[in-house]
């Protein structure tokens, strides 16, 4: 189960014309909503309205949330799915027109927008310890750095996450269950909210975090050149490789920032590095790996023995691996060793998806872990939270289960172009602004990868103005870190109202 569970979230971040039905049926929250005959069951084209208020950066923003389903059409016009969604809407706006409108996913591909919804963005958030550590009793509390009170904000979950769900068995999950699967019916999916709920004139945004990346990439251009719509920026959260190659000494060079900042974190450095603050510390590994490491791995087996001595004896520096086993591993150390091997003498393992966590084994001895330690942790505080508050908070009622991860395999992961596809997008429209934002201990998607993958986006150079990246001191939810939770939302507020063009201004080169 555990190898399921780490697959669902993050598969491929280490190497992984819509027809209109009737209006939906507006419930209010008096359980009118809820029958128990069809408890078990998704109400396809429906939802449920509560309204709230939250202070964020001082400011009451008073909002209201919509919780409920949209339908999925084939080609026939037939319905084969309903997606589950959460708008939020901030109720004192005079002119929705100008507000922006954000469309938030996550990842595995088989999870839904519960991380992001009340990790990061949403306007209420965990009840967990400052470094994102889960705590009791669970629940939720205000979330004041919240992006709310500047875009209004639409969390989805794709079919067979949360409480999305196809209309029967004999829908077959190749509809949906593909990298361009996926990224054609949610495109149907947006046109159909945008026009349900008049905001076509709106400023958009997609937002994505892990496989998510993959798929905000691939929608950028599909809803350009399929439904017409026109996106002004496109966040990515602990990217994947978005199809972009980096196998043999690319792949394995890459890695060794992450090593590095991990080391840093535990502690397991030499001094001198120790001293150093961790961006200026990875400045200094960041040019040893593309200037010396990356060259050295690229020599292979024709590498002189004292060059190999000498790169193993500064990745041994740089990692907190001994020179010993850089050596036995031909200078490629392996991820599931590393986090295995880094604390072994003190008797823990790293986490794979935040290093700071650490696990225990049954055994020292191995070079693969037991267990992930965030996400056993994660799932700890989550999953209680995003059900007392779908259900209690936001009144859905429903006897569905919430697919924390969903059934979405297999997954069709051929034709990943999403890299060259976001490319695309902003080519044909300048209004169009990307930015990425990694933790420095995120071991699956890691922030030197991310950059990587900025860079390699555009070859010609000339989109790189729009084109930015922001690092934070924690894992792949970065945001479960109480300093970083303030710091990346700034970002991303800061972004959004940048990324909007000034009245009159026109989109051109």
């Amino acid at each position: 189960m555990k190898h399921f569970l780490t697959a669902a979230l993050l598969l491929g971040c280490s190497q992984l014309y819509a027809q209109k039905g009737p209006a939906p049926a507006k419930d209010s929250a008096d359980g009118r909503f809820y029958s128990a005959a069809a408890g078990r069951s998704l109400k396809i084209d429906a939802s449920v309205v509560t309204r709230h208020e939250v202070t964020i950066r001082g400011q009451k923003v008073p909002y209201k949330v919509t919780a409920g389903s949209l339908p999925v059409w084939d080609d026939d016009g037939k319905t084969i799915a309903g997606v589950f969604y959460t708008y939020f809407e901030r109720s004192n706006v005079d002119n929705q027109a100008a507000r922006p409108l954000v469309f938030s996913f996550n990842g595995g591909p088989g999870t839904a927008s519960v991380w992001m919804q009340i990790g990061y963005t949403g306007p209420r958030v965990l009840n967990i310890d400052d470094e994102g550590y889960p705590v009791q009793p669970y629940g939720l509390k205000d979330n004041p750095h919240s992006i709310l009170d500047v875009a209004d904000i639409v969390y989805v979950d794709p079919v067979n996450t949360g409480f999305s769900r196809t209309t029967g068995k004999d829908v077959p999950g190749t509809k949906f269950f593909g990298v361009n699967q996926d990224v054609k019916y949610l495109a149907e999916w947006i046109n159909t909210f945008i026009t349900r709920y008049n905001r076509w004139a709106s400023p958009k945004y997609l937002v994505g975090e892990s496989y998510g990346t993959t798929r905000v990439s691939g929608l950028a251009l599909e809803l350009q050149n399929a439904q017409w719509i026109y996106v002004n920026g496109v966040v990515l959260v602990s990217p994947t490789e978005l199809g972009i190659e980096r196998s043999g000494p690319a792949s394995a060079a890459l890695r060794l920032p992450y090593f590095a900042a991990t080391a840093w974190y535990h502690k397991a450095l030499a001094s001198d590095l120790q001293q150093k603050d961790l961006p200026q510390m990875l400045q200094e590994v960041e040019q040893f790996t593309i200037k010396e490491y990356l060259p050295a791995l690229a020599e292979g087996g024709f590498i002189t023995d004292a060059r190999k001595k000498e790169i193993a004896a500064r990745v041994s520096r740089y990692s907190g691996i001994s020179e010993k086993a850089v050596l036995q591993n031909n200078l490629d150390i392996p991820l599931n060793f590393f986090w295995k091997e880094l604390l072994r003498e003190r008797g823990y393992t790293v986490g794979r998806l935040d290093s700071r966590y650490l696990g225990i084994d049954r055994r020292d001895a191995g070079d693969r872990v037991d267990f992930n330690a965030e996400l056993t942790s994660w799932l700890h505080s989550f999953t209680p939270a995003i059900n007392m508050y779908l259900r209690e908070e936001l009144k859905y009622k429903t006897d569905l289960k919430y697919y924390m991860f969903g059934p979405v395999f297999p997954w069709d992961n051929n034709g990943n172009k999403t890299g060259e596809n976001l490319r695309q997008a902003m080519a044909q429209n300048p209004f169009l602004h990307v930015l990425i934002q990694s933790g420095y201990y995120d071991g699956a998607c890691d922030y030197f990868n991310a950059k990587y993958s900025m860079w390699q986006l555009d070859p010609s150079g000339r989109l790189k103005d729009r084109l930015s990246w922001e690092g934070y001191r924690s894992g792949h939810m970065m945001y479960l870190r109480k300093d970083d939770l303030a710091t990346s939302n700034d970002h991303l507020r800061e972004f959004i109202l940048k990324a909007i063009p000034k009245n009159g201004q026109a989109a051109k080169y």
